[in-house]
């Protein structure tokens, strides 16, 4: 804007100065024109007054270097010429200022010589003798004129300009500066040109509905932030390039990301083949949903484009986690596969023994050896259907009453209990400890201390030792039962909470265990807010710490 106004200026300037120029010249010429011809009238007079009275003589003494004169007699011929001889001149009667003086005692005329480029000025008056005296001048015409001043025209223009280009600039500036000062922040408190006023104005009022209209996108950006932040599934937005657009915290931990991943290509986070079909698929517009496993978690991808105005802009990757869905059905199934086989086994056996029995095929004194095996294989499905309907009771998580219990003295009830099953076992059973109160129900914590001990006993060894410690510590009640026996492998242990889980399976059945003993003891020990904790070696035993 600044050159094109200092343009501008120098253009008007330059144009003026032409302008000027040519008026001023022409004004002079007319000046100088109008003097000299009054100049011509008044030397006219003076020598016609002379020749009246001294005749033609009075050219014989006569000189002039400016102007010319010329005797006319009345028939045209020429008397007399001050530049040239009279006998070689032609006769001037017809000559427009003589033919006008002999008729009205007076004229004047103005010729141009295109070959001299001169103007000449003519005057003419009758004297009393009839002969015509004509005075005249030569002047060179506009353009001589124009040609002889052209050095002082030229050295006028270049001041001019010179003057022009620094006046031009300094007021392009001083235009320009409270424009370039405009305080478009604040447009209603600018001062400046009037004209402007307007337009700060629409400034002003856009201004502050930009201001309104970013509030509401930072809100609304801060909304979304603190509700993908609080979400417990990952959530990525894409744009139709593959850039990342945005992550929430539970996708950064999922992909190993910080915030520097946005701007960055999705790919340098994930590089599996299922993200990557998923991603393709979905800016073709189709949804992809499928699971895979990361960080020994199991997640559900859900990939979907988004779109504006029936264009596909971008894509969004949703990530729950089914980790304990999926434990959840492998654990149904393993139940339902679990119980079947549990159940079938000794039902089949029942049923054998009741057919040879009933078909007469059992020897008298081998009869009570098969009423014997029934008794046991019944009293094993009760004892697995017992466990069942225990696990169910707590999964239910109903609310039976709770009351203050004293675990020392519910483990004295289980050591009880269990001082023939030990006896047979060879295995020892100690109390350690002192009184520990806790407020629960009391039917669960005996299940989990009958269990923990039943466990401890079982896969002991001959002459083991079985330890239970209680004692509070920090306002929490700690109970830990320590045995002597087989121990638990490494890549075992963190299973054996399941249901129907075993290390060995012919060893678990050799001892009579169902395999629900563990898992009613965790989810007891749940029901309770309590902490569990295993530390086993093979060969060296193991421990289990209950903390409430």
């Amino acid at each position: 804007m600044t050159k094109k106004i200092f343009r501008s200026i120098i253009a008007v300037a330059m144009v003026v100065l032409m302008a000027s120029l040519f008026i001023a010249n022409s004004f002079l010429y007319d000046y100088f024109n109008k003097s000299q011809v009054n100049q011509l009238k008044e030397e006219l007079s003076l020598v016609a007054t002379n020749v009246d009275k001294v005749g033609i003589g009075y050219f014989d003494n006569f000189s002039s270097s400016i102007f010319r004169f010329t005797l006319v007699s009345a028939d045209g011929a020429v008397l007399y010429d001050s530049q040239a001889k009279a006998e070689e001149m032609e006769n001037h009667f017809e000559r427009e200022e003589i033919a006008e003086a002999l008729e009205s005692g007076s004229g004047s005329s103005a010729r141009y010589s295109s070959t001299l480029t001169k103007r000449t000025f003519y005057e003419a008056t009758r004297l009393q003798s009839g002969n015509v005296l004509r005075i005249s001048v030569s002047q060179v015409t506009v353009g001589a004129l124009i040609l002889g001043m052209l050095p002082a025209i030229v050295v006028i223009i270049l001041i001019s300009a010179i003057l022009a280009l620094l006046l031009s600039n300094k007021m392009a500036k001083d235009i320009v500066k409270p424009l370039n000062e405009l305080d478009l922040e604040n447009p209603a408190e600018n001062e400046t040109y009037e004209e402007l006023a307007p337009i700060l104005t629409k400034l002003n009022k856009q201004h502050k509905q930009i201001i309104q209209q970013m509030q509401e996108l930072r809100r609304k950006s801060d909304e979304f932030e603190q509700i993908t932040a609080s979400m417990n599934e990952g959530l990525v937005l894409l744009d139709s390039k593959g850039t990342i657009l945005s992550i929430n915290v539970a996708a950064k931990k999922l992909f190993s990301a910080d915030e520097t991943a946005i701007g960055r290509d999705f790919l340098t986070l994930d590089r599996s083949i299922a993200m990557n079909h998923a991603i393709k698929k979905a800016l073709d517009g189709k949804r992809s949903e499928f699971r895979e496993e990361r960080n020994g978690w199991e997640f559900q991808f859900v990939v979907n484009c988004t779109e504006s105005d029936g264009k596909i802009i971008g894509v969004v990757i949703l990530c729950f986690d089914v980790s304990e869905t999926a434990f959840a059905e492998r654990n149904r199934k393993e139940f339902t596969a679990n119980v079947s086989h549990e159940l079938k086994t000794p039902l089949q056996s029942i049923i054998g023994s009741a057919e040879l029995l009933e078909n007469g095929l059992v020897k008298p004194e081998d009869t009570k050896r098969f009423i014997g095996n029934i008794k046991n294989e019944v009293t094993r499905l009760v004892s697995l259907i017992n466990d069942i309907i225990r696990l169910s009771q707590l999964d239910e998580a109903s609310e039976p009453a709770t009351e203050l219990v004293d675990l020392y003295e519910v483990a004295n009830e289980v050591v009880d209990e269990l001082a023939a099953f030990a006896s047979k076992k060879q295995v020892e059973l100690r109390l350690n400890g002192e009184s520990c109160v806790i407020k629960g129900i009391r039917r669960y914590l005996y299940e989990i201390l009958y269990n923990l001990c039943d466990n401890a006993i079982r896969y002991n060894k001959d002459g083991g030792l079985v330890t239970i410690d209680l004692k509070s510590k920090d306002g929490n009640n700690i109970l830990s039962v320590r045995d002597t026996g087989i121990g638990i492998p490494a890549e075992h242990q963190s299973r054996i909470f399941e249901r129907f889980y075993c290390v060995d399976k012919s060893h678990s059945k050799k001892n009579g265990g169902t395999g629900l003993g563990l898992s009613i003891v965790k989810h007891a020990v749940q029901y309770h807010d309590g902490i569990i904790k295993l530390n086993s070696k093979v060969g060296e035993g193991t421990t289990i710490t209950v903390e409430f």
